[in-house]
């Protein structure tokens, strides 16, 4: 009998795997939809390379989710696609590199949706923060850490491109912020600096091959890939065990905890189709309610702007990591991307995002089928703030690219930047969460609790981004991974 299986072999799939299993008497099973291996040789080259993101047409490792932004009054749309990872190690295997940590001010918009509970402060989590990271360049300093697991470094080479707005954003009179992961401490929020990245000798490093591969050796641990989870068994509100199906076979695997980490989407639309959901959607779709819950009610990602433009051949060399320095601006991050997002070497692209944004998505089943992707609204723009935000951001943000020597071909955006600009050319960070988000009991927006365990049944828990209940000012891969770490305690 399975102790604690996991469904999921993402970020936080893979560490929380590698943590519980350090005990010998737990046995721990940790399933995955794409493909999974046994050693980081095994790892296509595509998957490790940091300065590639295998998320285009031809990807064999990403789900795809049809997604629309946001529409107009007359019903227009503007449609995305997000893009998530379906192979071990999950998203972390195919993004950027990323590794900034959240702000003290989003641990404590934390703290308040969970009624003042000190669960996740800052002095709460860092901890685990600390735990998860080796920073080769300030590992030493207070509040960091310097033999975890996780590799992470900041750009000692940056590209021309990178250099070059970095000395704009100083004659702007903009602070450079050294280490974006100072905690604790003084915050600076307005002012630019080089982005941490969990990237070693120009790879890729995330819980698959820093956590889980060295762990596969012990005898409580099984990992096994190409399994979809269908549902959860229940015996009334007791979670009991899985359906799955592996290619043409199917079947159950019976556990004493379920721990979902199949991201932001697939856990809320595992959950909706094992029957914890909003009884009115369940029973249009045929699903028999276990628990009524507001799953995939509110999520939150960062809406984005991209400003195209181009360099001339001398500034024109590709970056290691796609983004090697970044200008905060509270809760605005203009990213100067280092890497083309197409074959010409000397397009790039200067990206507006707003990181506290106030509109709220939903997401909800088509059907009960798992091969037929959920119904993903994000409502983008459809508060006042956020267009306010993002139309002033992009003024500011094409104000200084204008001042980037070399720059040809800007993308201008007009005079005082209006709602239909913005929704001409929005996009979205990919940085979904929230469908499954925490709160105290009696929340009626709360899934799970504090400690992550869905509200109102047993045996059954979500760790991974889509139990956050409030924006996040930075991108989620190191809070992903402080979220598997300081619950895993909890587990064992």
């Amino acid at each position: 009998m399975t102790d604690t299986l996991i469904v999921g072999a993402g970020t936080a799939g893979c560490l929380l795997a590698a943590r519980l299993s350090e005990d010998p008497n737990h046995k721990v099973r940790l399933v995955e939809a794409g493909p999974a291996w046994s050693t980081a040789d095994e790892i296509p080259a595509e998957l490790l390379r940091a300065d590639r993101m295998p998320v285009g047409p031809e990807s064999p490792w990403l789900w795809r989710y049809p997604a629309l932004l946001t529409a107009d009054d007359a019903g227009h749309g503007v449609s995305t696609e997000l893009v998530r990872g379906r192979v071990l190690g999950g998203s972390g295997a195919i993004n950027g590199g990323y590794f900034v940590r959240a702000l003290a001010a989003d641990f404590t918009a934390w703290c308040r949706e969970l009624g003042g509970s000190a669960e996740w402060s800052l002095d709460a989590v860092l901890p685990a923060y600390r735990q998860i990271e080796r920073d080769h360049d300030y590992g030493d300093d207070p509040g960091h850490g310097g033999s975890g697991p996780i590799p992470v470094r900041r750009i000692i080479d940056p590209t021309p491109v990178s250099v070059e707005f970095a000395a704009v954003a100083a004659a702007a009179g903009y602070p450079e912020i050294p280490d974006l992961n100072a905690l604790p401490g003084p915050v600076i929020t307005n002012g630019f600096g080089p982005v941490p990245c969990n990237v070693e000798r120009g790879l890729r490093i995330g819980t698959a091959t820093a956590c889980l591969l060295p762990a596969l050796a012990r005898p409580n641990l099984t990992v096994s890939g190409g399994i979809t989870v269908t549902r959860i068994r229940f015996d009334g509100t007791v979670a009991v065990g899985v359906d799955y199906r592996a290619g043409s076979a199917t079947g159950t695997i019976p556990a004493d905890r379920i721990v979902v980490c199949a991201g932001a989407v697939e856990s809320a639309a595992l959950l909706l189709r094992s029957g914890v959901g909003d009884p009115e959607h369940l029973r249009a779709l045929d699903i028999p309610v276990v628990h009524p819950a507001p799953v995939g009610d509110w999520f939150c990602d960062h809406p984005e702007i991209g400003l195209g433009y181009r360099i001339g051949s001398a500034a024109s060399g590709s970056g290691s990591v796609p983004l090697e320095y970044v200008l905060e601006l509270d809760d605005i991050e203009i990213r100067p991307y280092a890497l083309p997002f197409t074959p010409d070497t000397q397009a790039r692209r200067l990206g507006v995002a707003l990181m506290r944004p106030r509109s709220a998505g939903v997401l909800r089943l088509h059907c009960a089928d798992p091969d037929i992707a959920p119904r993903l609204e994000y409502r983008y723009l459809s508060a006042a703030h956020d267009r306010e935000r993002l139309s002033a951001a992009v003024s500011l943000a094409a104000d200084l690219l204008h001042r980037i020597p070399g720059v040809r071909q800007p993308h201008r955006p007009p005079a005082g930047v209006g709602v239909a600009w913005l929704r001409a050319n929005l996009a979205t960070s990919q940085h979904l969460s929230g469908t499954c988000r925490m709160g105290a009991a009696g929340d009626e927006r709360a899934v799970v609790d504090e400690r992550c365990r869905v509200h109102g049944v047993s045996g059954l828990s979500v760790v991974d981004l889509s139990v956050v209940p409030v924006p996040l000012s930075r991108g989620p891969q190191a809070t992903v991974m402080m979220i598997a770490e300081h619950v895993a305690d909890h587990f064992t």
